[in-house]
């Protein structure tokens, strides 16, 4: 029992790190576009760029195809939250 603590703490100590450097990726990530947009204004004469940010319209979308929708999420029953009769 002892190495199974042992180990789920040290999982979740590796989880904790990934998800700080994600997170630190992300932040990065964000600072740079910020810096490229700004410089993109300053170069355009504080207009802002029209290519410098992709917009929801230019982002490809992938299709729906309702899979989702139609399998109940794990651990939950598909009939609803009312009474199973």
């Amino acid at each position: 029992m002892k190495g199974l603590v042992k180990t789920s703490v040290g999982l979740v100590m590796e989880v904790k790190r990934a998800a700080h450097e994600a997170s630190e990726g992300l932040h990065d990530l964000a600072a740079e576009v910020t810096a490229e947009v700004m410089a993109a204004q300053l170069a355009t004469g504080g207009a802002p760029a029209a290519a410098s940010v992709p917009t929801a319209a230019a982002a490809p979308v992938a299709a729906d195809t309702g899979a989702a929708k139609a399998a109940a999420p794990k651990g939950r029953p598909a009939g609803g939250a009312g009474k199973a009769h």
